[in-house]
């Protein structure tokens, strides 16, 4: 793994990539790469693949894969401001498909962290085959974020019972 601070962009790329696509077993199975990470932002490809089609005769990709590539890429978009690696959650993803994927292209998911609280991140994201003002689809993301002092579960039972 790359030492920190992480001082290039194919550096934050690599780390990223490992992160999020290596390490997930679904992403990893599905192929997602990283292809930029920046405070705040995050960029993925979902490569077209025969297994991946949702409709055999058009070759269209299925949304499955491209939610997934969306919800991801959203992720990684709340992962570059977290100053303390802590544990989050996709508590809300909307998704608007607006057009068929075309068939034997990769999908690009670009997305953003606009808004980050101590336990709510906000995204957005679009995924698109070249032109982002032309999306296959849109993606609003709410994230939940673990907190510094979180209290487990026996901690609270020992405190109720005065312990």
């Amino acid at each position: 793994m790359a030492t920190l601070p992480l001082t290039t962009p194919e550096e934050r790329v690599a780390l990223f990539q490992q992160l999020f696509s290596d390490t997930i077993p679904h992403n990893k199975a599905l192929g997602i790469k990283v292809l930029a990470v920046a405070r705040g932002l995050a960029s993925m490809r979902l490569d077209w693949r025969k297994e991946l089609v949702g409709n055999p005769e058009t070759g269209v990709l299925a949304g499955g894969p491209i939610t997934a590539m969306l919800d991801s890429c959203c992720g990684l978009a709340v992962a570059t401001l977290l100053t303390d690696p802590k544990p989050f959650a996709t508590l809300d993803l909307r998704i608007d498909y607006a057009k068929p994927a075309d068939p034997r292209k990769p999908v690009v998911a670009e997305a953003e962290c606009y808004r980050i609280t101590r336990s709510v991140a906000f995204t957005r994201a679009f995924a698109h085959q070249g032109d982002p003002k032309d999306p296959v689809a849109a993606a609003a993301g709410t994230f939940m974020l673990g907190t510094k002092g979180e209290v487990t579960r026996s901690q609270m039972v020992s405190r109720e019972l005065g312990k």
